[in-house]
Formats: C-alpha cells, sequence, structure tokens
C-alpha cells in the first residue's frame, strides 16, 4: 500500500512539473534529495550503531535480565496472564528499555521475538483448550491467526512507547541545524507519558469488557 501512495505522488508530481515547465527543477530537487537522504544515513547510522551496541552490551552482562527482575510488578500489572518466567517476559522487557532510550531500531527485533513467544503461548492455550472441550466442557477458543489479549496489549504498550531519549529525533534536528536538538526531549517525555498511560488505561479497559 505504502508503495502506491509514494509511487502515486511522485508520478503526480513529475506529470504537474512537466505539465508546468518545471522539470529542471524537479530533476534538482531529486539530485539535492538524494543526496541530502545519504548524509542522513551516515549520520543516524552512527547513532544506531553506538545504542545498540550499549543495548547488546546490557544484554550480554545480564542487566537486561536484572532490568526484568525489577520491572515484575509492572510486567504482572500489564500482562496478568502471562506466566511468570514466561521467555517473552525478557524481550517485553528488553522492548520496553530499548523505546523508553528512544531505540525504536533497538526495540523491534526484541518486539519481533516477544510476539512469536507469545503466539506460541497462544497455540499452547489453544490445544489445552481443544482437549478441555474434548471431554465435554464448552470453552471459548480463539481462532488461529487471532491476535491474543497479551498481543494486543504489546502492540498498543509499543506504538505509544513512553520514550526519556527520543534518540532519533534529536539526530534528526542535528542534522537539520537545530540550535538546540535536546530540546525536544521535555515535550516529548510529556507527549509519550500521556500517550503511554492512555494506552494502558484503554487496554484494561477492554480487557475487562472481554471478561464481563
Amino acid at each position: 500500500m505504502l508503495n502506491i501512495l509514494w509511487g502515486a505522488m511522485m508520478l503526480i508530481g513529475i506529470t504537474y512539473g512537466a505539465m508546468t515547465g518545471r522539470m529542471g527543477e524537479i530533476t534538482d530537487a531529486a539530485l539535492s534529495s538524494a543526496k541530502e537522504a545519504v548524509v542522513l544515513c551516515i549520520t543516524m547510522a552512527g547513532i544506531v550503531a553506538m545504542w545498540m551496541g550499549v543495548m547488546e552490551i546490557a544484554r550480554s552482562s545480564g542487566m537486561i535480565e536484572k532490568m526484568t527482575e525489577k520491572m515484575q510488578p509492572l510486567l504482572r500489572f500489564l500482562f496478568p496472564n502471562l506466566p511468570k518466567d514466561h521467555p517473552a517476559m525478557e524481550y517485553i522487557s528488553a522492548n520496553i528499555i530499548a523505546n523508553f532510550l528512544g531505540l525504536g531500531w533497538g526495540a523491534t527485533p526484541f518486539g519481533l521475538k516477544a510476539m512469536e513467544k507469545l503466539a506460541e503461548l497462544e497455540d499452547e492455550r489453544r490445544l489445552g483448550q481443544v482437549a478441555d472441550r474434548n471431554s465435554g466442557k464448552k470453552l471459548h477458543i480463539l481462532p488461529r491467526g487471532t491476535a491474543s489479549n497479551e498481543m494486543c496489549t504489546f502492540l498498543i504498550l509499543n506504538i505509544s512507547s513512553l520514550q526519556l531519549i527520543p534518540v532519533n529525533i534529536i539526530a534528526y534536528r542535528s542534522q537539520y541545524g537545530s540550535t538546540n536538538p535536546a530540546g525536544i526531549v521535555g515535550p516529548g517525555i510529556v507527549a509519550t507519558l500521556i500517550s503511554t498511560v492512555v494506552a494502558i488505561a484503554f487496554c484494561k479497559l477492554k480487557d475487562r469488557k472481554r471478561r464481563g
């Protein structure tokens, strides 16, 4: 879908430029934008490499595991039906920590692994429910491919993502000549804090309605 949207916008722009006699300006803009994109990618690559290295060191040293233990009260509140020692817990906590530090790129691999483990858990539950149903009990079984409550909660929490240091936005502002690139930190914390609180409240409300 995004390919169609971008392709349509480019086609409209080129067509409009041709009709108005501005093809020279379009060519100049394409070349300058391509150069700017390469420079921005190089700038971001250094920042991403540094913070990804920090996250890998934290994970290898056991810091992520220790922080997961400290986050247990929060994780139990957010995911009350998730087994305490389930492998998804570590990936969820690592995802939350990466998002908290503004490392959206670092959070993505952990998020994918968390979803994979949650899907495996749902398959195990589905098999158990089928066994109970065969014994004569009536149970509501989620169709295969339907997201579980834990999956929905994690996805919404990941999207809202409270951020302490919006690294990528700071890098963008620095690249484009901002006199105070870190000036976005305060507003960013407020905005993401509100979005996270609203996300958690929404998840709890929907879960209560589902159980009711």
